[in-house]
């Protein structure tokens, strides 16, 4: 009796990925954890780990960021895009599905000691394609800052004009102006007065208004719309 050779197993193992970002110190940055074991021990690496069975794409992000950052701090969370080279993982045949995440201004969430922020512009030594999904996931963000209310994961529950305006400034990467922010936003109906108005403080001048964002989930609020650098016209 003829045994027929074994045959190499076509089912690629899944892992899912999470992006993690946040406005710090006036610039984007972020979360990841650093590698103890090969391949690419000590280099740093996006939270993420493995489908187990019968498990949703998002039910098995949470799952992993839940290890590394406390999930209520994440105000929102998409599917950015699937990686399946064959040559991502140089041990075995693996693919990816990234998740964006959003962490608002002002949280600080308690995170392992292998694990910390790092500037989108000053990423270190990289696991993998983590650095190439890194820059898919701030395109992603900076692009539904044009035609979304996404920013209100981004900011704290209220701020003021100038506050809005250097979140969006950090992960859009060039300067905005806060009257044009709130002119656009407060015409598409995402931004609303708060009532309140804040101290100036030593610096003295008249109080500055206090805003919020109309909802705190992810809304279409120009379809058309397109936010972009100073000097550049749309043709």
């Amino acid at each position: 009796m003829s045994r027929k050779p074994p045959v190499e197993s076509t089912r690629p193992t899944q892992v899912t990925l999470a992006a993690v970002l946040q406005v710090r110190d006036g610039i984007l940055q972020v979360l990841l954890w650093q590698r103890a074991l090969d391949p690419f021990a000590q280099a740093w690496s996006l939270p993420g780990g493995t489908l187990a069975r019968a498990e949703t794409l998002e039910a098995s992000i949470r799952r992993h960021l839940a290890a590394k950052v406390d999930l209520g701090e994440v105000a929102h969370l998409e599917q950015v895009a699937t990686y399946s080279a064959p040559d991502r993982n140089p041990v075995e045949w693996e693919i990816a599905t990234a998740y964006l995440g959003l962490v608002p201004l002002g949280v600080d969430p308690s995170v392992p000691a292998d694990t910390k922020w790092h500037p989108v512009d000053g990423l270190p030594p990289m696991a993998f394609d983590h650095g190439a999904i890194i820059e898919s996931a701030r395109e992603r963000l900076r692009g539904k800052l044009s035609y979304t209310n996404i920013g209100f994961a981004l900011a704290p529950p209220t701020f003021t004009l100038n506050e809005l305006r250097d979140v969006y400034a950090a992960a859009l990467g060039y300067d905005v102006s806060a009257t044009n922010l709130k002119r656009v936003l407060v015409r598409r109906g995402a931004l609303v007065p708060t009532g309140a108005r804040r101290d100036p403080g030593r610096s003295g001048g008249r109080p500055a208004e206090e805003f919020a964002f109309a909802r705190q989930a992810l809304a279409v609020t120009d379809p058309f719309a397109a936010l972009r650098p100073p000097g550049l016209r749309a043709t």
